[in-house]
């Protein structure tokens, strides 16, 4: 079968499968680091102050603990801050490192 356009044989079935290829979307790594490192933040600065603000006796004896992972963080309203910068920081690796795998294997696929 020929196709009128590019005058190229084609095999039969090839047409879905190239249209399945350009289907796969590509992630953006940059806005993946973004979008994880806001909800990483995000997410650690709400865990921190709910915390906070619900008081207690021993308040965050748990999260506290990140604060061996994450120098300078504690259960405060300062170390919520700089859980802040760490959680962004974090998820925004985790997220360029999710999009820079999950491109590669696209790649990978798209070579066969």
């Amino acid at each position: 079968m020929t196709d009128p356009l590019t005058e190229r044989v084609r095999e039969p079935g090839q047409a879905e499968w190239d249209v399945i290829q350009a289907a796969i979307a590509r992630l953006r790594a940059s806005v993946m680091a973004v979008v994880f490192g806001l909800c990483g933040g995000v997410g650690l600065f709400v865990a921190t102050a709910w915390l906070l603000l619900r008081g207690g006796l021993m308040v965050g004896r748990t999260l506290s603990l990140l604060g061996n992972f994450f120098p300078g963080y504690s259960v405060t309203w300062g170390g919520a801050l700089v859980g802040f910068v760490y959680g962004s920081l974090l998820g925004a690796a985790i997220g360029f490192a999710f999009a820079w795998l999950y491109n590669m294997i696209a790649d990978l696929r798209d070579k066969d």
